[in-house]
């Protein structure tokens, strides 16, 4: 439970976001071939793969709109992988300088919204306490700006579902510095508002084991036994294809064990 609040986003936890389009006035041909192959390797959960052969459009086409967002995502998720911080902290380093650029082509597009705050937010995690929190608090904008161009973002509504937990279960160390540094914290960030933005999440992508997850982990935290134990049989019987999935169907299971002797 104080694992999700502290690492309040985790970047294999995020589904892939919707395609996104190619930078404005860019010519397809040539990469069109790539851009498949890689978005066919995502599907399948070849992240490493996908993510070379991104990184083989961009080192032609640096300017891709679709290979810089797909690039960073990639990069969040991998780098979430690693044990050892500086492998971590070089993935994400990539992550932001990637979303950084896609953002700078089209900063009113979902996608380049979805990966600023997922970027953002992976840095949080291996930062020091002010920084963390000087970054979640960005967060939140790039996260808004996301599903006002894309309602049914599920990556973007699972990114918001954590924001507002993080915030809502702040430690009392931290509620003072937010206080001191950002004014406060919003009155909207509640348990239930992250609760609601995680059941948006699952909504527009019901498979996604990560999104039940959390939301039963929220579910735990607001003592709503009954509902936390529907969404954790719900998980446990999806399809599992990953050793990330399997890992969050053990947890899941003994979330429900827990739940039950409570």
């Amino acid at each position: 439970m104080k694992r999700l609040c502290k690492a309040f986003v985790c970047a294999f936890l995020l589904c892939a976001g919707s395609p996104a389009a190619m930078a404005a006035g860019e010519p397809a041909a040539g990469y069109e071939q790539l851009l498949q192959q890689a978005k066919e390797l995502l599907v399948n959960y070849k992240d490493s793969e996908a993510l070379q052969v991104y990184e083989q459009v961009l080192a032609v086409a640096p300017e891709n709109y679709e290979a810089l967002c797909k690039a960073s995502y990639l990069h969040c998720r991998i780098g979430d992988r690693f044990g050892d911080e500086t492998s971590k902290i070089n993935h994400f380093l990539k992550a932001r300088q990637l979303a950084e650029q896609a953002y700078a082509l089209n900063p009113t597009d979902a996608e380049s919204n979805f990966v600023m705050g997922l970027s953002i937010g992976c840095q949080a995690m291996v930062e020091g306490p002010r920084q963390r929190l000087a970054e979640i608090n960005q967060i939140k904008g790039y996260i808004d700006a996301a599903l006002a161009c894309d309602s049914s973002h599920a990556g973007a509504w699972h990114i918001l579902g954590r924001w507002y937990f993080k915030m809502a279960n702040l430690n009392f160390a931290e509620k003072l510095a937010s206080k001191m540094l950002f004014g406060g914290i919003s009155d909207n960030a509640t348990n239930e508002e992250a609760a609601y933005a995680l059941e948006r999440a699952i909504a527009y992508s019901p498979t996604n084991i990560r999104y039940y997850y959390d939301l039963a982990s929220v579910y735990a935290e607001m003592k709503d036994t009954v509902a936390c134990k529907s969404v954790l049989e719900k998980a446990i019987a999806l399809r599992y294809e990953t050793k990330e999935e399997l890992e969050l169907s053990r947890r899941c299971k003994i979330m429900l064990q827990q739940q039950h002797k409570s």
